[in-house]
């Protein structure tokens, strides 16, 4: 067996990991897009380090789009296998590609405008919305705990890890050398004490790990209670200074939690009076699917949903539906929350509202989940007092946070309980991929500690044999 790593290999977007078996067959565990990496990011959207034609199957662990986001690009380029995946991943991939293609189809024009002005060649989106649209028929659903037969001699099981609805580690067994393995790669794994999602779950012995490493260096806060500073953000933003907090937040997992808490605060009647506007149809979109799948939910969410029908909702929350509303609210002077996405602000409807509120030194920019350093969350979070945005330069004024207590993944206490189901010494080879690499080796010196012998730390499109 040979495994090649072509995203998220030294950093933190971009999740692809080749997997070719011994007679030639080909498993591509993730096709995630590139996000935040500047000049970088379209160069490497563009090339695989593969050939799509010659991948037999895909197995997709959720619908973030820096894991599924590629998906359209790699059937353009001559993908025809099955992409496999649980039902709400299924469900929330839709309406992330298609929406995915339109910030690119969007972004495009706006770049060739310019480009048109200046006699420069124009570009091309990495994917059309038709092509987006055109991946649906190759999905195919197993539950999760199920084992389901993806090519001859090969079997995949699906286990909850906690991070979005649907989300899961994919467990692949093969043969080799006449003996039964095991390959598990992990996704993306949440917390134990998530607010909405019931907690990983344990998985059964591997001989090959992928692991995901992205706080793997870090704890999360213990002692925070989320809503509580979500409070003190609108306080000191809304009351205190009359302004705008301009909340960046991905689509799925984040929103909703924002939601759940914020609904939290009005059910205890903390919540001040100002609106809060969730500006981004995809948001609204997928809160919808979220909420149909409530088996997926903890069992604290599932007891509040026997008095409260709808935990993500409460009556100061107004939807932002078409761009003419949403760009009404650069108009608005008033106090108010607006909740947009993306989480790390490098594209989609956040991205404009911090264009328009960064140098006003009486709002608040937020962000509840990992920024990448390059995209423009990570350069603000960095503390540049200009960045540049759709090739304007913008003085910062605006008061710049984070919620660490959001983060959707594990810190490295959830990861290594994750790992507990495991025998070390049964483990032959364990690769850490989706983090920092600082942040990588720390993490590998402590699973060196717990008794995994040989933990590597892939660069891109690096080929191991294992």
């Amino acid at each position: 067996m040979k495994i090649s790593f072509h995203g998220a290999a030294r950093t933190v977007t971009g999740s692809k990991h080749l997997v070719e078996l011994s007679d030639g067959k080909k498993i591509l565990l993730d096709c995630g897009l590139f996000q935040g990496l500047g000049k970088d990011t379209d160069r490497f959207n563009r090339h695989f380090g593969f050939d799509p034609k010659t991948v037999d199957v895909l197995l997709l662990s959720h619908a973030h789009i820096d894991h599924c986001g590629l998906i359209p690009r790699l059937i353009t380029e001559g993908f025809r296998g099955k992409i496999w995946c649980t039902p709400a991943t299924r469900a929330l991939a839709s309406v992330l590609l298609e929406d995915s293609a339109k910030i690119q189809e969007d972004e495009i024009r706006y770049v060739n405008k310019r480009r048109r002005a200046q006699g420069l060649p124009l570009l091309q989106p990495l994917y059309t919305v038709q092509e987006a649209g055109a991946c649906a028929i190759f999905f195919e659903e197993v539950d999760y705990n199920q084992w389901a037969a993806v090519l001859p001699g090969v079997q995949v099981q699906f286990t909850d890890t906690g991070h979005i609805i649907g989300s899961a580690a994919v467990h692949v067994r093969y043969q080799e050398g006449g003996q039964n393995r095991q390959l598990s790669f992990s996704g993306d794994v949440g917390r134990y004490g998530d607010a909405i999602l019931r907690p990983p779950a344990s998985f059964s012995q591997a001989d090959l790990i992928i692991l995901e490493s992205t706080y793997g260096s870090s704890l999360h806060p213990l002692h925070v209670t989320t809503p509580d500073l979500l409070l003190q953000h609108i306080e000191e933003t809304c009351l205190q200074r009359k302004g705008k907090l301009v909340i960046a937040a991905f689509s799925v997992g984040r929103t909703q939690e924002l939601l759940y808490f914020l609904n939290q605060l009005e059910v205890e009647n903390r919540l001040p009076a100002v609106p809060v506007y969730l500006d981004s149809p995809l948001s609204v979109e997928a809160t919808e699917i979220v909420k149909s799948f409530p088996a997926y939910f903890n069992k604290t969410i599932q007891r509040i949903m026997q008095s409260d029908a709808d935990p993500f909702g409460f009556p100061q929350l107004k939807y932002i539906r078409t761009v003419a509303q949403s760009k009404q609210l650069n108009f608005e002077n008033g106090p108010m929350v607006i909740i947009a996405a993306s989480g790390m602000a490098d594209a989609g409807r956040v991205k404009h509202h911090i264009s328009n509120t960064v140098e006003n030194s009486r709002n608040r920019i937020l962000f509840t989940g990992y920024c990448e350093p390059r995209s423009l969350g990570g350069r603000l979070l960095s503390g540049l007092k200009e960045v540049n945005i759709y090739g304007v330069a913008h003085e910062v004024h605006a008061s710049i946070e984070q919620i660490r207590s959001m983060s959707a993944h594990g810190d490295y206490d959830d990861l290594c309980q994750w790992l507990s189901s495991q025998d070390p010494n049964k483990v032959r080879e364990l690769f850490l991929v989706h983090g920092e690499y600082p942040v990588q080796q720390d993490f590998r010196d402590r699973l060196i500690k717990k008794g995994f012998d040989s933990v590597k730390i892939p660069e891109m499109h690096s080929v191991f044999g294992a």
